[in-house]
């Protein structure tokens, strides 16, 4: 009798156990996703016919079930996503690839809109390059696995797409195919399985296999259950004691990546890929500067970005001298890492100077205006390790005025503000993200109302939205971590004007790149009034209104600190950097303006404040470091969520709060 893998136990010997610290960190990031297990083997219901495919599909291709279940975990969380593919083209709960057949995009090469430069810096002649994604049309193994298991089960790849039981069926040909190019027996004993788990993950390199196995064999050692965003329980008996022969990765035959160098923490796979650092003529150069962070200045934000393009062609830019740069990039099949940057230089990635001196640039595969275009598990786990490590090294805190998305940069002035990115999006799950961090996003205890954090439930929060790019006019519905803002607490009031996106007083819009009247998980916002199910909050120097029923909130009452104006002052400027005032420029440093942007904090009107920063300018106009210089003034800012975007005022005219007073 075939023996159940969910009760098999590891043998000694040959099995080795990962690295201790690299268990304990994954362990760590999937104890708050999955929990106690409840048993696997629930009778007959609709609600289980995933469960039973997985275990159909395990009988038919002789693979362990808790290995087909793990892998589809660490791909997909289990969803089916509608059939969608996601944004490297993967279906189903199994993220079976077929780029080829995935949504249509016309996209532009990140951060090459004509109005924008991602450099942000006023001493320097704005770059805005023209560069090219190149065509890929020969598409590696790891974007065509659907084809490949359409080969081995006979089932029609439109199936593979559509429905979960032949997607996981296909998953489980895949790895069963794999096992034996290995020459290992179809063992009922997951232990045997490492080498084939490697090789699903579709990486060329062992360091992103044997990351991505031995993240699959954690999910085993921990277990759990989730109910599936189509309403499927589905549960993974844990096996803590599960140790993998990880000898079988020698044999794979993969090439071992560049990593000398790379700042990473050990629980993911990272590959150096450097960013020129070349001059290209006419004292112009690129792509980034040198600097001596956190020495000369203090890294103190982490800004998060999707690529708006394949991963092969974002490569290939990241490389380009004349084009721009950022210091990590992350793959969305695999959730492998190549590093471009050293943390301590200063990447080119966010449009404001301010910000790109004292922060680290993230950027993911994917495509912020096409929401079925979903982030894989692999990415979003790959990209919290990271960000969680570069966190605890530079002492940046894991909060969402911390943590920004680019879409929360502000424009450095006026004039930036229209062409500034607006990535990763409202699809961006930031309540995920926040769990996988290690901060859980929730109500503050002992919180009065003076503040609150936005946090909609994802998957039941589905605003509308318009101008994507595979939908026509009106976007599908889909879960989102934004929540929209009217004038009056209704929803057929007006959006919230933004006076910096449209100066003459144009209406916001629904759009998708819109950020002028919404909010997004994560961010804390002053409390302005209540009315029913609706809350008010001080948003761009006005009150906005939201709609947040008790029987699905989306908002938590938070405790913390305000600014509003000082006693006598009726209004006070915002601004988009915190530079130093004109006294405190050395002989040699053109004075940076210190030029407010439009808005106004009026008297009686309160925003959540971060951290209290001195007034910082890095000088670094030069291909020669001689003569750069990191320029620090006595005045001071807080960092405030103002609107969408954080923003910046001088301490000297604000009193400081807790938010209940």
């Amino acid at each position: 009798m075939r023996r159940s893998p969910t009760d098999s136990s590891p043998s000694t010997g040959h099995r080795r156990a990962r690295r201790a610290a690299g268990a304990i960190a994954s362990a760590a990031l999937l104890l708050p996703l999955l929990g106690a297990a409840p048993s696997d083997s629930d009778p007959e219901t609709s609600s289980a016919r995933l469960q039973n495919s997985f275990a159909d599909a395990a009988a038919e291709y002789h693979v362990p079930r808790n290995v087909l279940l793990a892998v589809s975990y660490l791909q997909s969380r289990w969803d089916a996503h509608g059939g969608a593919p996601s944004v490297t083209g993967g279906y189903g709960p199994m993220h079976l690839t077929d780029a080829r057949t995935a949504i249509a995009r016309t996209v532009s090469p990140h951060h090459s809109d004509a109005t924008e430069d991602a450099r942000g810096d006023d001493s320097r002649t704005a770059l805005r390059p023209d560069a090219k994604v190149p065509e890929n049309t020969q598409l590696p193994a790891r974007l065509k696995t659907l084809t490949k298991a359409a080969e081995l089960t006979g089932i029609p790849a439109e199936r593979l797409r559509t429905d979960s039981a032949a997607n996981v069926a296909g998953g489980a040909a895949l790895l069963a195919a794999a096992q034996k190019q290995l020459g290992e027996p179809l063992s009922d004993d997951a232990a045997d399985w490492y080498g084939a788990v490697a090789r699903y993950s579709g990486a060329d390199d062992t360091a992103t296999a044997a990351t991505y196995a031995d993240d699959v064999f954690d999910v085993i050692r921990r277990g759990g259950h989730r109910t599936t965003d189509a309403g499927q329980r589905v549960a993974l008996t844990a096996q803590p004691q599960l140790r993998p022969d990880t000898s079988q990765l020698e044999r794979a035959g993969l090439r071992k990546a560049r990593a000398d160098g790379t700042e990473c923490p050990t629980t993911v796979s990272c590959e150096w890929i450097p960013a020129p650092y070349e001059e290209f003529g006419d004292g112009d150069y690129g792509n980034h500067d040198l600097a001596d962070r956190p020495t000369s200045q203090s890294i103190d934000y982490i800004v998060v970005h999707d690529t708006e393009g394949a991963w092969e062609g974002v490569i290939a830019t990241v490389q380009d001298p004349t084009y721009v740069s950022w210091q990590y990039s992350l793959r969305s099949t695999d959730g492998h890492i190549a590093q471009h940057v050293k943390a301590k230089d200063v990447a080119w990635h966010a449009g404001n100077w301010y910000v790109n001196a004292k922060s680290i640039g993230l950027e993911h595969e994917g495509f912020l205006a096409a929401p079925d275009a979903w982030y894989t598990e692999a990415m979003y786990q790959s990209s919290a390790r990271l960000v969680t490590y570069l966190a605890k090294k530079y002492g940046i805190p894991l909060d969402r005025q911390h943590i920004l998305g680019h879409d929360t940069v502000p424009g450095p002035t006026t004039a930036n503000i229209p062409g500034m990115h607006t990535d990763p999006g409202p699809y961006w799950d930031w309540q995920h993200y926040f769990t996988l961090l290690g901060k859980p996003l929730g109500a503050d205890p002992g919180s009065t109302g003076g503040l609150v954090t936005v946090l909609p439930q994802y998957a039941k929060h589905k605003p509308e939205f318009t101008g994507c790019v595979t939908s026509g006019k009106l976007c599908a519905a889909h879960g989102s971590s934004a929540v929209r803002l009217h004038t009056e607490p209704s929803e057929s009031a007006p959006l919230v004007k933004d006076i910096g996106l449209r100066p003459e007083g144009d209406d916001s819009t629904t759009n998708v790149n819109d950020l002028g009247s919404r909010v997004s998980t994560g961010q804390r916002y002053a409390v302005a009034g209540h009315d029913g199910d609706w809350t008010a909050i001080w948003f761009l120097g006005q009150k906005a209104w939201f709609k947040n029923p008790a029987t699905q909130p989306t908002a938590v009452n938070a405790t913390g600190q305000v600014v509003t104006p000082k006693a006598g002052l009726t209004e006070i400027p915002v601004y988009g950097r915190a530079y130093p005032e004109k006294d405190a420029y050395p002989a040699g440093v053109p004075v940076q303006a210190v030029s407010p942007l439009p808005y106004k904090v009026l008297e009686g009107q309160k925003y959540s404040a971060g951290n209290k920063v001195p007034g910082e300018y890095f000088y670094s106009p030069t291909f020669d470091t001689a003569p750069h210089r990191v320029v620090r003034g006595s005045d001071m800012y807080y960092e405030i969520q103002f609107g969408h975007r954080v923003a910046y005022v001088r301490a000297a005219d604000v009193q400081v709060m807790p938010s209940a007073s």
